[in-house]
């Protein structure tokens, strides 16, 4: 099952952008043996759309045709890594030929776009800026498939 993770706005060099690069590495080894992968990232630029609605569609246009959509949201579920592990298995499982996962820009993700979601996915109750939240989900994804694989990274 092939991933992608599509995102409003640009990350340039910096210590952000090699930390998502460094777990995008580490899920296409891991996840290679489990039928995941590879997993590539999208970043759509905003600078002449405004608002939700003009992010959802560059989103959309870059979400595969039947993929397994996670939307990140702040009023989706909050889950343990080990059943995020489990729901990736499962789309897989399911022949799922991929997933996207999607987080909007500043002003959340469009309802529209939000309703489509396979999945909500809430990062917690706090606040996080955009770049961080890719770093999280890349490691969050990397987790999964570390878990799945059985290696000591994730310690329960």
């Amino acid at each position: 099952m092939r991933l992608r993770l599509c995102a409003v706005g640009r990350i340039r060099s910096g210590p952000e952008r090699a930390l998502i690069d460094d777990y995008l590495a580490r899920f296409d080894r891991t996840g290679r043996a489990l039928g995941l992968g590879p997993l590539d990232e999208v970043q759509v630029e905003t600078r002449k759309s405004h608002g939700p609605a003009a992010e959802a569609e560059l989103l959309s246009r870059n979400i595969p045709e039947g993929a397994a959509l996670c939307v990140l949201d702040e009023r989706g579920r909050t889950v343990a890594s080990p059943d995020f592990a489990a729901r990736l298995a499962g789309w897989r499982d399911e022949g799922r030929a991929s997933a996207c996962f999607v987080i909007g820009g500043a002003d959340g993700v469009d309802p529209a776009l939000r309703d489509r979601a396979d999945t909500l996915l809430s990062l917690g109750p706090m606040v996080w800026p955009h770049a961080l939240v890719r770093v999280m989900l890349a490691e969050q994804l990397y987790r999964a498939s570390a878990i799945l694989t059985g290696t000591p990274y994730h310690r329960a």
